[in-house]
């Protein structure tokens, strides 16, 4: 199985790299906006670090950079390629051995707009590496070991609009204070509206 896996991952990485090169040479590459030397340099160090990199769209240039699926360790000394990369749009580090130390690096990519931390060793002291990310919309730090302790550093992205806390030790009064602060925001689970529903939802049954 585990080689099948292998087998597998190196199968995709092969795909997606023979997409973006594509991308990169056809002519008229996302109408005018080629990626940059710098930008194509990038790419390379992250398919040879064992990830994904690829052009959000035809027509933006901007990267979507996925590591979740690699075949090689992942570390935060792999996240220093990434360092002050004003391309980087989305981010997935799913499953890999990054920790605090290593949203060091993440927090200076400032078109960042969405990222996955997922299932990592990612804890509240890492969260306010994040504080300064200008474009950040999107939050995922399922079964971390977040608490609302590290909420507040959130607090300071204006732009964050959903954040995923499943499985962690985030509770009711970290959530309400993080949506008073960034009003509009959508957490999932919303512990209060989750709670609100239930209730409904009895009373509701208990009239039928």
């Amino acid at each position: 199985k585990g080689e099948n896996m292998k087998r597998e991952l190196s199968a995709i990485r092969a795909s997606v790299a023979a997409f973006v090169l594509a991308m990169v040479v056809m002519p008229g590459f996302v109408n005018g906006q080629e990626l940059s030397d710098a930008d194509k340099a990038l790419i390379q160090k992250i398919q040879e670090a064992g990830g994904q990199a690829m052009p959000l769209a035809k027509n933006d240039a901007r990267l979507t950079v996925a590591f979740h699926l690699s075949d090689k360790e992942v570390t935060d000394e792999t996240l220093a390629i990434l360092k002050d990369s004003a391309s980087v749009y989305s981010l997935n580090l799913r499953g890999t051995k990054i920790t605090d130390a290593g949203l060091a690096h993440v927090g200076t990519l400032k078109g960042l707009t969405r990222l996955h931390l997922e299932k990592t060793a990612v804890t509240d002291a890492g969260l306010a590496h994040l504080s300064g990310l200008p474009a950040l919309e999107y939050l995922n730090v399922y079964e971390t070991k977040v608490t609302d302790a590290g909420l507040p550093h959130l607090a300071a992205i204006k732009s964050l609009k959903r954040l995923f806390v499943w499985q962690t030790t985030v509770t009711e009064p970290g959530e309400e204070t993080l949506k008073a602060a960034l009003p509009g925001i959508e957490i999932v689970p919303d512990f209060k509206k989750d709670r609100e529903r239930e209730i409904t939802e009895a009373t509701r049954g208990a009239e039928d």
